[in-house]
């Protein structure tokens, strides 16, 4: 009998092994229905790669829905959906709203509580439809483990994912509150109201991925624990409980998906992915300064030089650059304007410093600028250096003596060779204004060309105004033109309808001074029209202590609203309005920057902002962000909130050639006048962004 059992066992596991071995590698977990990691209409324990984006889109009878999913940390896994029920209108006023069918906006987020091991599976805890409505809002523990090709799930849900009811909630045993929920939706939505979490009935759901031997093809097979008996599109037919889907990965950057979800309804839709932290620019060939020394004498020759300054601009990407010898320092001054990362300008500029270094030099100080503003000198050791460039005997390398500074400067910085900035400058770009899931259409556009010109007055003085020329725009359709009914406030932002009218318009027009202050200190001033909706006259200033964790700043403007009708001329509206800002890169939490803003907004309301931000590989940046201020839900209007999120893209992952230039697309769920900065055109965090070696 032992033996029999013993011989069963090994008969299993050479099995198991030749099973796991007979399928190919699972391509990692695929998107719900909803958006986000999981089977079909429920979640899995699993996390995507760290870095992965995802658009997913599914149509059934009833909804479509609309997601965005992305894996900021590996432990951290966030959606924003949008979601169309066909079977309602938005509202029943057909001349506010036409005939578009209800748009719902939440948001959803995962933790991973642990991660899969021998013996336990992945365990992970989420909230689905935070800060909405709630039409489909729940909670969730749940537990996933692969078994060869297959991957196990198994939860229980709360709310939208628990309607069934088929299970006692546990927390019940806890406290008798547990044991109910509120199930009346937000009429204004965007609330955060976290009471009934984890609260009224509960249910078990699970499921089953399964990697077929042909590697494109994946199985899924579902229990849900919702009965859909009280779903916003209607009372819904359930025939079965279980869901069958299949997912096809058509390429790596795109599933399909079908699936028959309750026994009586046909899904369908697809998912395309990247991955931010993958992401890579092509550059055509931008070949390094080649290490052929030919010293000079101790004076600079004229001839030298001027072919160094050139190559300064075209191989190391410094504009306007400067070279002088000061003692035994030879010092070189630019704005990088190239390269991403300073440091590689760095390194081709100490190159070809050292092919005609002159005599008696035995330190380079490279000292970066931004918009005239001294950011950081990186100093070199001549001979640690020149070691590094003809190599190290083997088993004698040696760590290049290198470090970054305070901004170092020659005494008198009038003397040197140096290639003159262009005073005046212009540029011709195209612009994308967007709102997402407006009453009158869920879409809303406006395409235009922005015409802009940069004239520097003094080396710290500059002016700069920007003409916009309406190209396309379907913002006629906007319907606040009067001031909405659900709000008290000012109207500092719902008049877009008006400004948008404007076919060609000044869109800023203003001066500003600018001046270090040494040890970190950046201050500005400013006046003019500052954005295309205010107008007025500011400071700012800024300590940023060099290469550290954080930052301060603060701001203070005095704004007048343009006038719609006339936008060279003011409105009768005026206000104080500025920020403190703090700003903080966690230690614990890799690329990420927390900005915490507070002060009084343009509405005149006082609360604060919280921005979180991750910076990817790739040099791409997604953030949310949300305002809180002293005003109520009912004062603020639908939405209850100021809140969005937004992804910086480098323009070099879109070109051939390195480019520090970035372009931002921004998602706000609804405009609306709470809550709402001030449009400054230059902040002084960003300007000075070179003294922080991490992040650029």
């Amino acid at each position: 009998m032992k033996k029999r059992y013993l011989f069963s066992l090994v008969a299993l596991s050479v099995a198991n092994a030749c099973q796991a071995a007979s399928y190919p590698t699972p391509l990692g977990p695929s998107q719900t229905d909803f958006g986000g990691a999981g089977l079909l209409q429920t979640p899995t324990a699993r996390m995507a790669k760290e870095g992965e984006f995802s658009f997913n889109y599914r149509d059934n009878d009833q909804y479509r829905f609309y997601s965005i999913s992305v894996q900021p940390m590996p432990w951290l896994e966030t959606t924003v959906r949008y979601t169309d029920v066909r079977t309602r209108k938005y509202s029943n006023d057909p001349s506010f709203s036409g005939d578009q069918t209800y748009k719902d906006k939440s948001f959803d987020v995962k933790l991973r509580l642990w991660e899969e091991g021998y013996w336990l599976p992945e365990m992970s805890v989420g909230m689905r439809d935070i800060g909405g409505t709630g039409l489909f809002d729940g909670e969730y523990l749940v537990a996933t483990k692969a078994w060869g090709p297959f991957d196990f799930t198994l939860g229980m849900g709360w709310g939208y994912l628990g309607n069934s009811g088929d299970v006692r909630n546990p927390f019940c045993d806890a406290s008798d509150r547990f044991c109910t929920r509120n199930n009346e939706h937000a009429a204004t939505g965007g609330t955060v109201d976290l009471g009934d979490s984890f609260r009224g009935p509960a249910a078990i759901f699970g499921g089953v991925e399964y990697q077929t031997p042909w590697q494109p093809l994946r199985l899924k097979l579902e229990y849900e624990g919702n009965d859909y008996q009280g779903d916003f599109a209607g009372k819904l037919k359930q025939d079965s409980k279980f869901n069958f889907g299949a997912v096809y990965r058509v390429t790596n950057w795109a599933d399909v998906n079908m699936s028959y979800e309750r026994g009586n309804t046909f899904m369908a839709g697809f998912t395309l992915r990247t991955n931010f932290n993958e992401l890579k620019p092509y550059y055509a060939e931008q070949s390094m300064p080649v290490y052929q020394p030919e010293p000079q004498g101790r004076e600079l020759q004229q001839d030298v030089v001027a072919n160094q300054l050139s190559e300064l601009e075209d191989k190391a990407g410094f504009t306007a650059p400067k070279i002088q010898v000061k003692d035994n320092t030879l010092y070189m001054t630019g704005t990088q304007s190239k390269y991403r990362y300073s440091e590689d300008g760095v390194v081709r500029a100490n190159i070809i410093l050292m092919n005609h270094l002159p005599e008696g030099v035995d330190t380079l100080a490279v000292t970066e600028t931004r918009y005239n503003l001294p950011q950081v000198t990186t100093k070199t050791d001549v001979s640690s250096l020149r070691s590094q460039l003809e190599g190290y005997p083997l088993g004698h390398e040696q760590t290049l003596q290198q470090k970054r500074l305070e901004p170092l400067l020659p005494e008198n910085t009038d003397q040197g060779y140096y290639i003159e900035d262009d005073r005046l400058s212009f540029s011709l770009s195209p612009t994308l204004t967007q709102s997402v899931g407006g009453a009158e259409s869920f879409y809303m556009y406006q395409i235009g060309l922005l015409g802009s010109a940069n004239l520097w007055v003094t080396d710290h003085l500059l002016t700069s105004g920007g003409v916009f020329v309406n190209l396309a725009n379907n913002y006629g359709r906007f319907n606040y033109t009067a001031p909405p009914p659900d709000s008290q406030l000012p109207r500092v932002r719902t008049h877009i309808r008006e400004y948008v009218g404007n076919d060609v318009y000044l869109n800023d027009l203003q001066a500003n001074y600018f001046q270090s202050f040494g040890d970190g200190i950046y201050g500005q001033v400013y006046g003019g029209y500052l954005e295309s909706m205010f107008g007025g006259v500011g400071a700012e200033m800024l300590y940023r202590p060099l290469d550290t964790d954080w930052a301060v700043g603060v701001n203070a403007n005095w704004v007048k609203q343009r006038d719609w009708d006339d936008m060279m001329r003011f409105a009768d509206y005026d206000v104080v309005t500025g920020h403190i800002t703090g700003y903080w890169k966690p230690p614990f939490a890799d690329d990420v920057l927390v900005a915490l803003s507070v002060g009084q907004y343009l509405a005149k309301d006082k609360g604060a902002t919280i921005d979180l931000s991750k910076r990817f590989d790739s040099g791409v940046v997604a953030g949310v962000y949300a305002t809180f201020t002293d005003v109520t839900r009912e004062e603020y209007g639908e939405g209850s909130f100021t809140k969005g999120f937004y992804i910086s893209i480098p323009l070099e992952l879109m070109t051939t050639s390195p480019s520090r230039s970035r372009t931002r697309i921004g998602w706000t769920p609804l405009t609306r006048d709470g809550g709402q900065m001030l449009s400054r055109k230059y902040q002084l965090y960003g300007l000075t962004s070179d003294r922080d070696v991490r992040f650029r």
